[in-house]
């Protein structure tokens, strides 16, 4: 497609998604499982109860030695047993830890892979309107940091929130049950602090990280647009001016980078004077009861054990709430691309589009892709099945608009398009575009080799369909002549072939393609004129019974049409056969003789509304050079 009229109004990057309504959306994914999800939080539980035991066991280890020197037994086999329980209960917390890791598993991946192929799958689904004003660079970072999200929050959630939540709640207990009030208050009143306090900086702190995500997209974005327009920027000697451009949002980034860093020193500072108070206090109390006679050495050594297990994971309480906050972030961008409304959508229980010779119909079409800039008005044109009907006008005419509603890249504002009597609103999208083939002006490949290139007009074609196709559209001989043939790679977007060679791969794979309609949008406009003419042939030869759309701006490639229409401003002016045309001596008579007599002055406008590139192929046609030259 040559040219893409878009929407003023851009694409949004996120939609103001809460944090609840992420998780509301993730859930499902994973109670997919939940007989796993359960068993992993049983593994859970079973491993914080191990953790919260090992103090205890230490505490009875050590109350056991001090006992009365005549007790020779109880020195011999109570100590033994603690001993060999308190291995067992070491060994059972990483046993089980590792068993809910391992249960847990399939689900976090099997939801990340489920979630990613959604959203594959649904931006495919998206209409033209969307593609032609998304940032490819960043909206793939927004996807790659989405799904990794989607695993940094399961990870993080699981296995490091929910058991310090569990074993504070079971610390808690004990010390309630067991010892003076006042270890449960120092304990409880330090942890909401340590907490309380760690939220609030995190989430002053998370607008710089969001910053960060939004520079970085942005940075990464211009890097993209910057390599895939290689050749632009070395036609204009520009690789210093994007290499600033470049730098300005890495600059940026750096800026947004160092804010994040210091800020995260005050909340390590207010984190451990937090831990350092809470300690001393509660290790005075415990000493103080030593001191007294109520508690034991064992006693102090268990408080003090519960500290340590308890702070140690709520040391990175700041780090795991920030990359919670990030990974939910990240899964907003991520699902506000599945939020993006589907412009053009099958109906409900829609049918497959059924073609029994496949007539055309434009009845009455209206369209605009901006609601005040109206492309065509009143269209009302029919390609008989098995018919070509070519379309030619001055660029910015809408032609080539003619081709995406029929293939329902867009939907009419009024009137109809029918396909042997059935809208193309009514039918589903797959079958629809499966029975239509284009071969476009300007031909995009994938970064593979020449034969994929081919086959995914047919995916899974054989290589003998492969290189019939490639026959067909003359270019097998040059195919084979290449050191890898067929398993040649042609590089990102083809640029490693020719403008003329990119093309012919194009037919071939609409040839391999076999469908009822066909639609030729210039489709030899890079070929020289000598293969332009032997491949001229062979389209007419695949034209012949199938019903077939040519936008033209060479004349002579469409004059033994059933019919020609000309377009002006998006509104058919003249229609008819060729002879029809030249023998009623308007428009398109006029861009007939013109380029019939004076190719050389293709530049110039033959006439006010005439078709400025057809003059600009012509002239190419005539100095006999190869298309991909200009």
């Amino acid at each position: 497609m040559r040219r893409h009229s878009v929407s003023s109004e851009p694409v949004p990057p996120a939609s103001n998604r809460s944090d609840w309504s992420t998780l509301k959306t993730l859930i499902p994914y994973l109670w997919t499982y939940k007989w796993r999800v359960g068993l992993a939080l049983v593994f859970l539980i079973a491993a914080k109860m191990a953790n919260v035991g090992v103090p205890l066991v230490l505490k009875r280890l050590i109350d056991s030695l001090t006992i009365t020197p005549g007790s020779t037994q109880a020195m011999l086999v109570l100590p033994f047993g603690i001993l060999i329980a308190y291995g067992v209960l070491r060994l059972s917390t990483t046993l089980f830890t590792e068993l809910r890791e391992y249960t847990f598993a399939k689900v976090t991946q099997r939801a990340v892979r489920t979630i990613a192929l959604k959203v594959f799958r649904h931006l495919h689904s998206l209409s033209l309107r969307f593609h032609l004003n998304r940032q490819t660079g960043g909206m793939t970072r927004d996807i790659e940091r989405g799904t990794k999200g989607i695993s940094s929050l399961i990870s993080y959630t699981l296995f490091s929130i929910l058991p310090t939540l569990i074993e504070i709640v079971l610390v808690l207990g004990y010390l309630a049950l067991h010892y003076d009030i006042w270890f449960t208050v120092i304990t409880g009143v330090a942890l909401v602090s340590y907490i309380a306090f760690t939220v609030i900086v995190t989430e002053w702190r998370t607008h710089f990280r969001r910053t960060m995500n939004d520079l970085d997209s942005k940075a990464n974005t211009k890097a993209i647009d910057s390599l895939i327009n290689y050749e632009t920027v070395k036609y204009f000697g520009n690789e210093d001016y994007e290499a600033r451009r470049y730098d300005e949002g890495l600059k940026r980034y750096e800026t947004a980078a160092v804010k994040s860093q210091t800020s995260l020193s005050l909340l390590n500072t207010g984190q451990s004077s937090i831990i350092a108070i809470a300690v001393t206090l509660i290790l005075w109390r415990a000493t103080q009861g030593v001191i007294s006679g109520t508690m034991t050495l064992g006693d102090l050594v268990l408080v003090n054990a519960f500290m340590i297990q308890l702070y140690i994971p709520l040391n990175f309480l700041g780090v795991i709430y920030r990359e919670i906050k990030q990974s939910l972030a990240d899964m907003e961008r991520l699902f506000s691309l599945l939020d993006q409304h589907k412009e053009i959508a099958d109906k409900p229980d829609t049918q497959a589009l059924v073609t029994n010779g496949a007539e055309v119909r434009f009845s009455h079409v209206d369209f605009s892709y901006e609601t005040n800039r109206q492309i065509l008005f009143d269209v009302d044109f029919t390609i008989a099945a098995g018919t070509t009907t070519a379309v030619v006008g001055h660029s910015g005419s809408g032609k080539s608009t003619l081709s995406r509603l029929l293939f329902r890249f867009y939907d009419v504002n009024q009137g109809a398009i029918l396909i042997d009597g059935q809208d193309v609103r009514d039918v589903t999208q797959t079958s629809l575009r499966q029975a239509i083939g284009i071969v476009p002006q300007d031909t995009v490949l994938f970064n593979d080799t020449i034969a994929y290139n081919i086959a995914y007009g047919k995916p899974g074609a054989s290589h003998a369909d492969i290189v019939t196709a490639a026959q067909s559209a003359y270019i097998h001989d040059f195919i084979e002549s290449l050191p890898d043939g067929y398993n040649t790679m042609v590089g990102e977007r083809g640029l490693k072939l020719s403008g003329g060679e990119k093309q012919r791969v194009a037919i071939a794979r609409t040839l391999l393609k076999h469908p009822a309609i066909l639609i030729f949008d210039e489709a030899t406009s890079a070929l020289d004129s000598k293969s332009e003419q032997a491949i001229q042939a062979q389209l007419k030869e695949i034209a012949q019974n199938r019903t077939t759309l040519i936008i033209a701006h060479r004349l002579s490639t469409i004059a033994d049409a059933a019919q020609i229409l000309v377009l002006d401003k998006g509104r058919i002016m003249e229609r008819g056969t060729h002879m029809q045309l030249l023998a009623a001596d308007g428009a398109y008579a006029q861009m007939w003789m013109r380029q019939q007599a004076r190719p050389d002055e293709a530049l110039a406008s033959p006439l006010e509304g005439a078709d400025e590139e057809a003059v600009d192929g012509a002239d190419k046609a005539a100095s006999g050079l190869p298309f991909d030259l200009y």
